[in-house]
């Protein structure tokens, strides 16, 4: 994994509500997250964060402290009784008899007391709105669903860089979110079996691009990371 300024800003604040969400609702603020993020700031400070300066990181960490604050200053979604998947990364089998599974963390599961159901909520730390036609609302239904024993009902996105509230979204029926998700899975499956994958992007996309650097030997080994992945930065 290349580690990079944005991905070390949105680890940070993902953890912190990470860290909030195994709290009962009541004592969600009884910490500043503000604090909380401090200090696991530190885990991704200076070249551990792909920091090249001082000034860099500075200013990707007051953005950080700017998006924990309007949690702080919005908290109504925090404050609700929330579902909790026991599992630290949740999965199950998309296919037993192809070896395919299906895995993946959720931020925020609401619970809805009048209809006994959960709405994911999805909180954003990047600049640009989630693409329409994604694959993260196909696969986090899926995973609620096969995940938990409560119906899905809906969807939100909480854009924490200009949002003050979450942002509801059309949740895709499960149907064509299995055939959409199984689709790539199948073609993932056949590609690391012939060892050949192609991009379908002529010029490398945002997920090709990092790993070629470092394969190219433009990026330099720092860590092993969560998950037990290689850590990059860019040289």
């Amino acid at each position: 994994m290349l580690m990079q300024p944005p991905l070390a800003l949105g680890q940070v604040v993902h953890e912190v509500i990470e860290e909030m969400s195994k709290l009962p609702a009541a004592e969600r603020l009884r910490e500043s997250p503000l604090k909380i993020y401090e200090r696991l700031w530190k885990k991704v400070s200076g070249k551990m964060g792909g920091f090249r300066s001082l000034d860099e990181e500075t200013k990707y960490q007051k953005r950080g402290q700017e998006m924990v604050q309007r949690l702080i200053d919005n908290p109504g979604p925090l404050l609700k009784k929330i579902i909790k998947i026991r599992e630290e990364l949740p999965y199950f089998w998309l296919s037993e008899e192809e070896n395919l599974i299906l895995c993946g963390k959720i931020d925020w599961l609401e619970y809805l007391p009048q209809t006994d159901s959960v709405r994911i909520l999805d909180f954003k730390t990047g600049k640009f709105d989630e693409d329409p036609d994604s694959l993260q609302l196909p696969i986090y239904n899926l995973l609620v669903t096969n995940c938990q024993k409560r119906s899905v009902t809906g969807a939100s996105y909480w854009y924490l860089d200009r949002d003050d509230e979450p942002r509801l979204v059309k949740l895709p029926d499960l149907d064509s979110s299995y055939k959409r998700v199984m689709e790539i899975a199948q073609k993932i499956a056949l590609a690391r079996k012939l060892e050949h994958f192609k991009c379908r992007q002529k010029d490398g996309c945002r997920a090709c691009l990092p790993l070629e650097r470092i394969v190219a030997g433009q990026a330099e080994y720092v860590a092993v990371g969560e998950y037990k992945k290689d850590i990059y930065i860019l040289n």
